[in-house]
Order: C-alpha cells, then sequence, then structure tokens
C-alpha cells in the first residue's frame, strides 16, 4: 500500500521536511540491520485524534533496544510526546506511526556498540494493511516453506529490522503462490505467526493463540484482544499448536496494529469454518474497533489523545 506523504517527521528532536528526512548510505542499520521500530495507530475519538495504547509501544520500543544494546538516545516520556507532536503538526485525524531507533553514519564493522544511536518518528494516512475486503470477509492464507528463526538464533521478543527480512521471504512466496498472507512455523514446527499478525483460532469454543516460546511477538494488539476477549466472557489461553489445529479450527483470526482485526477465511486451501468470519471473530472485532475510538468506557486508559 502506498505511502501518502505528510509535511513533518521528527528526527532526533526536531521536525524536518517530509522529503528532507534523510539518511546516509553508510547508516549502519542499511548494512546490518540493526534498528529497532514500533507500528501504531491513531484514530479519531469524540475528544479528537488519539494514539492508541502509545505508552505501551513506546515501552516495547525500549524493550526492543535493550534486547539489542542499544541505548536510546531519548526517553520514553519523550517519544510520547514526540509522537503526539507529529500527529498534531501534520494536522492527521487518524494515521499509522512509524517510530525506528536505528545506528547511524560514523562507524562501519559488526560490531555496532561504537555507533551512535538516532530516532526518527514518521505518521501519515494509511489504511487497514491487508485491505477492507479482508477485514470484511477474511484472508486465505498458506503455510510457508520458510520457518521462524529459533529464539536463540535471532530474539523474536525484538521488533527488529533485520527479523522482518524472514517475514518478507514468506509474504512474496504467499503471494506469488496467489494468497493474501503466510503463517510461519517454529523450528519445532508449532505454529508461529503471520509474517506481522498474531493468530488466533477457535477450536470447542476456546480461543488459542500461540506462545511466544513458539516465536510469536508479544503483540500489543494481540494483548488487546486477550483482554477484550476475557472481558467478554470466553475462554482464552496461549498453547502450542501445530498445523492441523488451523485446518479443523471453526474461526480463526489475525491481529496486529497495522492489519488490525483480519478474519481467516482459509488455510492451505482449507476452508475455515464455512469461510466467513465466524460470531466470535466479529465481536471481538467490533468492540476492538470501538474501543480505538474511545467508545468504551473500561479501556479509556488505552486511549491517548494528541491534544
Amino acid at each position: 500500500m502506498p505511502i501518502t506523504p505528510t509535511d513533518k517527521i521528527w528526527m532526533d528532536g526536531s521536525l524536518v521536511d517530509w522529503d528532507q528526512a534523510r539518511v546516509h548510505v553508510l547508516t549502519h542499520t542499511l548494512h546490518y540491520g540493526s534498528g529497532v521500530f514500533e507500528g501504531i495507530r491513531a484514530y479519531p475519538t469524540s475528544s479528537g485524534p488519539a494514539v492508541f495504547r502509545l505508552s505501551d509501544h513506546i515501552a516495547r520500543l525500549e524493550r526492543s533496544a535493550r534486547i539489542l544494546l542499544m541505548d536510546l538516545p531519548f526517553d520514553q516520556p519523550t517519544l510520547v510526546g514526540a509522537c503526539k507532536e507529529v500527529v498534531r503538526v501534520n494536522h492527521l485525524e487518524q494515521c499509522y506511526l512509524r517510530p525506528i531507533a536505528y545506528r547511524g553514519y560514523g562507524e562501519m564493522g559488526l560490531n555496532p556498540l561504537t555507533s551512535q544511536v538516532n530516532v526518527a518518528i514518521a505518521a501519515w494516512p494509511w489504511g487497514t494493511y491487508l485491505g477492507d475486503k479482508a477485514l470484511a470477509d477474511g484472508v486465505h492464507c498458506k503455510i510457508s516453506s520458510w520457518v521462524r528463526p529459533d529464539p536463540n538464533s535471532l530474539p523474536p521478543a525484538a521488533k527488529t529490522t533485520g527479523i522482518y527480512v524472514n517475514s518478507s521471504l514468506a509474504k512474496v512466496e504467499a503471494v506469488k503462490a496467489g494468497y493474501d498472507e503466510a503463517i510461519l512455523l517454529s523450528p519445532q514446527g508449532y505454529v508461529s505467526e503471520c509474517t506481522g499478525e498474531n493468530i488466533f483460532v477457535v477450536r470447542g469454543g476456546r480461543i488459542l493463540t500461540p506462545p511466544v516460546g513458539a516465536g510469536a511477538l508479544e503483540g500489543i494488539t494481540r494483548d488487546t484482544v486477550i483482554t477484550v476477549a476475557t472481558d467478554l466472557g470466553y475462554q482464552v489461553e496461549a498453547t502450542n499448536l501445530i498445523r492441523s489445529d488451523l485446518y479443523q479450527a471453526e474461526e480463526a483470526f489475525l491481529t496486529g496494529t497495522a492489519a488490525e482485526i483480519v478474519p481467516l477465511a482459509s488455510v492451505d486451501d482449507r476452508p475455515i469454518g464455512d469461510g466467513r468470519p465466524g460470531p466470535m471473530t466479529l465481536r471481538i472485532q467490533e468492540t476492538y474497533f470501538a474501543a480505538v475510538r474511545g467508545e468504551v468506557d473500561r479501556y479509556k486508559d488505552w486511549v491517548e489523545h494528541v491534544s
């Protein structure tokens, strides 16, 4: 989905014009992938634009940086304020935000510790990642031939730029084969996650999702859905799943900040249920979209207003 340019991007404490937000070709992270990032969304509310679970996202950015031994040059309150400023200065009612911390220009080599750390935050209008049709009707997925890295090879707890080469390979394979999205398995053969989304399945009336030990990212939307589903009275369990659990699911859906809540229509050409979004999926989806717009009192603390 193409990016719609906005006016300003926040870079290391200053607002710069969109076209002037540049990095050097010898930026360390460009060569070695040792950056960390977040995907965050702002939504319109009755009190103006608000960023959903902004502080939680920035806290995860800091945790990812810590795993990479990357010292962020700005504290969490500063980065939270910068995200709000970017939304405000670009006059955005709803948008996608991309904070990224990267090792910049000045040193080269596999030891990253001598490289300076830079931080940038961009925001632009961006529709749901997998498309409106997917949001309404569901997506068709395949199990990828690419495997999620072992946690002792690359840390899945860190939202790291370089790790997403694995996701890109799986995504391209799925799209070229005629599917919307790919599902990756762990080295042990358990369901891990999609290329940019967590996955939930419904079996026997229970909602099941892979544990982080299977290589799944601790998604903010994943956590939101676990809370929402539990509050709706559903039993939610993080447990190892194998591919045949997907084939036998009564319902399934994907979650992610960019994708939001997307029903899963089929896996490896096997329909999920009757191939249409199930009642539990739709109820969770409806509650989620109300929550992000500040319409559910019990989740008001998740909505961080820009003004």
